[in-house]
């Protein structure tokens, strides 16, 4: 159910030979999305629960899910568009059926991130299938 971006990544995590250098195509990647207006740096768009600061700026357009995200932490900022990956194109009733951490699992993310990073992953992932259910 992936789709074919988040599949590019897993792609390019089976060349990748050690975890340090996975950690640093997530940031790189971070680093390619684009930054959020800081207008859309509200309460109404911050996520609870990340030990850094996380905002995620949803949009349903013609019933397709996609959203926005940045933090300011840089591997935070990468997780950010490794979901946006998974799950920005798909039609907004789909969103909630995907397995993240199944599919996270995919890439060994769960098993090198600290306990506070995959809480913060975790609110992440409940606010995006949260907010697409509530569009469903």
């Amino acid at each position: 159910m992936a789709t074919e971006a988040f599949e590019e990544i897993v792609s390019d995590f089976d060349f990748l030979e050690d975890w340090e250098d996975r950690y640093r195509y997530v940031i790189d990647y971070g680093r390619r999305m684009e930054p959020l207006d800081d207008a859309l740096k509200v309460p109404a768009t911050k996520v609870d629960g990340c030990a850094s600061q996380v905002w995620l700026h949803p949009q349903i357009e013609e019933r397709q899910f996609r959203f926005d995200g940045d933090s300011d932490a840089m591997i935070v900022r990468g997780l950010i568009a490794v979901l946006r990956a998974l799950y920005n194109g798909l039609p907004v009733d789909e969103v909630a059926r995907v397995d993240a951490q199944a599919e996270l699992a995919r890439l060994g993310l769960d098993e090198h991130l600290s306990a506070q990073r995959s809480n913060g992953l975790r609110a992440m992932i409940g606010r995006i299938r949260g907010v697409a259910t509530e569009a469903a």
